[in-house]
Order: C-alpha cells, then structure tokens, then sequence
C-alpha cells in the first residue's frame, strides 16, 4: 500500500509535543489555502468536524491525517511529506505558539505507485 503522507523525525517530535500537552486524540487537516495558506493544521477532534467530503490520506504519528475531496484532486498523484520550519504555525493549528510550524512538501508518486493509487480510489469510489 503506498503511503500517501509520511512525516519527518522533526515533524514526528512536535506530534509527540502536542499529544503531552493536549492529549493522544489529535488530528490533521491539509488546509485549503485561505486564511491558513495551504498547510497541515493539528486540532483536536473538538475543533474540526471531519466529514464525508474528507479523504482519509493516512496516520502521521499515530494521529489521522485527512484532506478535503477537491484538494484531494489537486494532491492526489503526491506524497504529502509533513515537516517542520521555524516560524509560527497556522492560524488555528495546535502548535501556532510553539515557534514551530508543520510545514506541507511533496513528491510525486511514480508509475508503480500511481497504478496503486488510482486502484484504491477506484475501490473507495473516489
């Protein structure tokens, strides 16, 4: 199964920070681009409501990584590749006053990986 979003050592240690401070329920959300640019925003389960217009990527960490369905098509034929800059998060992201920020790089899938992708979608529906 080709995994459709991995994250860094640097990204994996602020996870861990975040489920110390706010507990193991988490959450990730690849932001659409307005308010919040388009970056991976950490919630709690209280603050996001996922819905049948989000698409499940994977886990980061232990914790769900989901992105809507539209930006979906947009990412689909990538890897999402969670990492960490220097600087303030999101808006709305858990870690926004930790002087970090998750920062959202990419690499495209293969051929190999393409043809998997685009059978999993077919078997989900999407």
């Amino acid at each position: 199964m080709v995994q459709r979003v991995i994250a860094t050592p640097a990204a994996l240690e602020l996870i861990e920070s975040l489920k110390a401070q706010y507990g193991p329920a988490l959450l990730f959300h690849q932001s659409g681009g307005c308010c919040d640019n388009s970056a991976a925003n950490c919630y709690l389960p209280s603050d996001l409501t996922i819905g049948a217009y989000d698409v499940r990527l994977g886990e980061i960490g232990g914790v769900p990584f989901y992105i809507s369905a539209s930006q979906y098509q947009y990412w689909k034929h990538t890897q999402l590749i969670i990492d960490v800059v220097e600087g303030h998060g999101g808006t709305f992201s858990l870690e926004g006053n930790t002087g970090k920020a998750f920062h959202t790089r990419s690499r495209l899938f293969d051929d190999a990986e393409m043809a998997e992708v685009e059978a999993e979608d077919r078997a989900a529906g999407r």
